[in-house]
Formats: structure tokens, C-alpha cells, sequence
């Protein structure tokens, strides 16, 4: 008989009430329950590693392992790849404000698990285990406030402002998969902002489409540019530093306005130019 929280999609509890019901440890990601035969799945976006993220409705869940190559077989990674046949049931919860766990659902295996490249807690480049993973009963995914979607973003951005030259491009070349989606009160894409960061930081204050010093600066006293991409995400692009520029927002709102054959060509010239000037190891050759 499977094991039933009597939670519903978007409950929000503390941490103390999810050990309570689970009967599971306090803490790490992947929590596993021997006295209610589950495995409780904590995404916390507020200060994880990973970018465990929505794509079409298909949750892609990071195994655990937090410095070099993971291991499939290795603890709760095991348990997950093995739970469409080991009977233990699949729990997930998303955290976006320390302590406050919201409750997704019970979710199973979409497809199998497959490989990824993520850093590690060095900032190295690893091999990662990647989990999709579905609500069941097809249900779609709940949706989260607004202003959390955005206070996480705003949080990755602060991340990669802080970031070296060096660590920021070896963050952002850095194989990605789909971009990401998840539903507020309406669709958001969850842009890579070490590829947003990049852009900016590689235009040096100048929009790279009217090439005019940005119209002023931000809060933190940084010229203020709006990352765009080329070929837009809604229409498939890629969240790439090849698809990627900086643009001042009067430049970026025409491109969105009118989309211009020849704007397009001039920013995929200044793109492929900025990609060629990183080097396979990081190294910084802005020019």
C-alpha cells in the first residue's frame, strides 16, 4: 500500500513537520524512509549547487554527490534509478525561503536518468546524474508566487556578479541542458545568469547593438545592460553564450518590437566573436 503525507500540491510545512510525517532524517537532499517505505526529494533553490529545474512539465532532479563525478549506484542515487521497481514511493518538495518546504507531489521516473556536466562545490567541471522526473496523475506542476520566481533569480544574479573572470566563464561554457520553464502567474524561463553575467561583463558598459555606453547605472553602480537572446527562448533558442549579448533597454525592447533581419546578423557576428575570445581552460582574453 502506498504511503499517503496528506499533503496537497503547494502545501508549505517546516522541516521538523516533514520528519514528523516522513519519519526521515532532518536533513540532506535525498531522504530516505525505511518506517514509511519512501524517499523524500528536497530541491532547495535558495542555496543549492544545482540547477535541478522544470522543462515541459518534467522535473530534472540532480543525484547527490557534491564534489567530483557522481555515481548512479551510489546511496539514495541508487534507491531513485531503482524506484519504478523497489516499491519505495517518491516524494518531492521545493524550497525557495529557508524552512519553508512546498510540497510538490509524489513523482516517479519519466525516463531514464542521463548525464550532465555541473560543477561541483569547487567550481569544477563533473559529471552529474540527472533524474526526470513526473507528478503522478498528471498533474501539472503548481505554481509558485511571482515575487519567489524572482527574489531566486535576483539571488543567482548576485552569485555571479561576485564571480572572478575566470570562474564566471568556466560557469557559463559549461554545457547546458533545455532551458527551463515553470509556471507563476505566468510562464518564466530560468535563464543561466552566469551566461547573462558574461554578456554584460564582456560589453563593458556599451549596448553591443547601437554601441552607446548604457543610459546609466544600477543600484550597485554597474552600467546597466539587459542580456538578450538572439534567437528568442520562446522560439527555441538557446540559453548559450552564443545566443547571448548585452543590449541598453531602449535596443532591447526593438529587437523585441521588431526583430530586424539585419539587428539579428549584426548580434550573432558580436556573439561568435565573444565566444571565440574563451578558451577551453577559462582563461580571460576580453580584447
Amino acid at each position: 500500500m502506498n504511503f499517503r503525507p496528506n499533503l496537497e500540491p503547494g502545501d508549505v510545512i517546516s522541516n521538523d513537520r516533514l520528519r514528523e510525517i516522513f519519519k526521515c532524517s532532518p536533513q540532506g537532499g535525498m531522504r530516505r524512509s525505511h518506517k514509511t517505505n519512501s524517499l523524500v526529494l528536497i530541491s532547495d533553490h535558495s542555496k543549492s549547487i544545482y540547477e535541478n529545474r522544470w522543462i515541459e512539465g518534467v522535473f530534472h532532479y540532480s543525484g547527490i554527490g557534491v564534489k567530483g563525478d557522481q555515481d548512479l549506484n551510489f546511496g539514495q542515487n541508487r534507491t531513485l534509478n531503482e524506484s519504478s521497481s523497489n516499491k519505495v514511493d517518491v516524494f518531492l518538495f521545493e524550497v525557495f525561503e529557508s524552512g519553508r518546504y512546498i510540497f510538490t507531489g509524489r513523482v516517479a521516473l519519466a525516463d531514464k536518468p542521463y548525464t550532465a556536466s555541473h560543477p561541483d562545490i569547487n567550481g569544477d567541471c563533473r559529471t552529474v546524474w540527472i533524474f526526470p522526473l513526473k507528478v503522478i496523475g498528471g498533474r501539472a506542476a503548481y505554481k509558485i508566487a511571482e515575487e519567489l520566481f524572482q527574489k531566486n533569480h535576483q539571488r543567482k544574479r548576485r552569485l555571479a556578479r561576485r564571480l572572478p573572470d575566470k570562474e564566471l566563464i568556466k560557469k557559463a561554457t559549461i554545457p547546458a541542458a533545455k532551458v527551463g520553464s515553470r509556471s507563476t502567474s505566468s510562464t518564466k524561463y530560468e535563464k543561466n545568469v552566469f551566461v547573462a553575467e558574461l554578456a554584460r561583463r564582456k560589453a563593458k558598459g556599451v549596448c553591443q547593438l547601437c554601441e552607446q555606453p548604457a543610459p546609466f547605472k544600477d543600484k550597485y553602480g554597474n552600467p546597466y545592460l539587459e542580456s538578450h537572446h538572439i534567437v528568442w527562448l520562446s522560439q527555441a533558442g538557446e540559453d548559450t553564450i552564443e545566443n547571448t549579448v548585452a543590449l541598453c533597454p531602449n535596443c532591447h525592447a526593438k529587437m523585441h518590437m521588431l526583430n530586424l533581419k539585419s539587428d539579428r546578423k549584426k548580434l550573432k557576428k558580436i556573439a561568435a566573436s565573444n565566444v571565440y575570445q574563451y578558451t577551453l581552460f577559462g582563461e580571460v582574453i576580453f580584447c
